[in-house]
């Protein structure tokens, strides 16, 4: 009986899964072709994904592909270090990359979760065993009742979850309403996206102090929100603000930002 429990568990599922993919066919979460499981991508798209590998900044992991000495330093930190210690993203926002990110953050495909997570966990293995909490960028409520769905937070999540580390997935909150960054520049990104537009939960005022903290989002384009975010919490006690993305926005070797 013990050993067939676990055994009938395991074939119960297999068969629920079969049976998802009757009623919904398991479709490239980056053009949206049929696939042979759910959550992966077709053969074409899989080629356009561009990960991230080193060399890379040490500090804000932005690819330095044709540095010549090891664990470099990009321009942009030189010139202005981030609040953040690391950061590090799984793959460039280009490409299959780009439409696979858009797909999940405004048409609700969250299939990919699962394999966002690999990725991004395998893209901070260097970081994540020094994390003592994940927690996400949070969402405004009113844009988190029009979404449904914090994109952030269910990353968060599935990486902890690999990972065997805490999230806390209000650890932050965005009491302060500010418009999509989608269309911004740079300096208005960091205009519209301060500080004060976020603050720590009071219930977690003990666990952030002297914690070392991983934010999780989705995209990084400037940093602006991930540095609002990080100086919130480094001002509540925070020991260290680590930052992880899916995807990052690649411009420039000689300075990204």
């Amino acid at each position: 009986m013990t050993i067939a429990a676990p055994v009938l568990a395991k074939q119960g599922g297999v068969l629920a899964g079969r049976l998802l993919d009757l009623l919904l066919p398991p479709r490239c979460l980056a053009c949206g072709v049929t696939v042979d499981r759910q959550g992966s991508l077709c053969g074409r798209c899989w080629q356009e994904v561009l990960f991230i590998t080193p060399p890379f900044c040490r500090q804000c992991g932005y690819p330095l592909p044709h540095s010549a000495v090891p664990d470099p330093l990009c321009a942009a930190c030189l010139a202005e270090p981030p609040s953040f210690t690391h950061m590090r993203s799984a793959l460039r926002y280009e490409g299959a990359g780009r439409r696979l990110i858009l797909r999940f953050k405004h048409a609700e495909r969250i299939e990919g979760v699962a394999t966002f997570a690999g990725w991004m966990a395998e893209a901070a293995n260097d970081i994540l065993a020094e994390a003592d909490i994940l927690a996400p960028v949070p969402l405004h409520r009113w844009r988190l009742l029009r979404r449904g769905y914090n994109q952030a937070a269910l990353l968060a999540r599935a990486v902890a979850r690999l990972a065997g580390r805490v999230h806390l997935p209000d650890l932050l909150e965005r009491h302060r309403a500010t418009a999509s960054q989608q269309r911004l520049g740079a300096r208005a990104r960091r205009e519209n996206v301060t500080p004060a537009a976020f603050r720590p939960h009071r219930r977690h005022a003990r666990r952030i102090a002297g914690a070392r903290i991983l934010l999780v989002d989705d995209v990084f384009t400037t940093g602006a929100t991930l540095e609002a975010c990080a100086k919130v919490l480094l001002r509540a006690g925070a020991a260290q603000i680590d930052a992880l993305t899916l995807a990052r926005v690649v411009r420039n070797e000689a300075h990204p930002i």
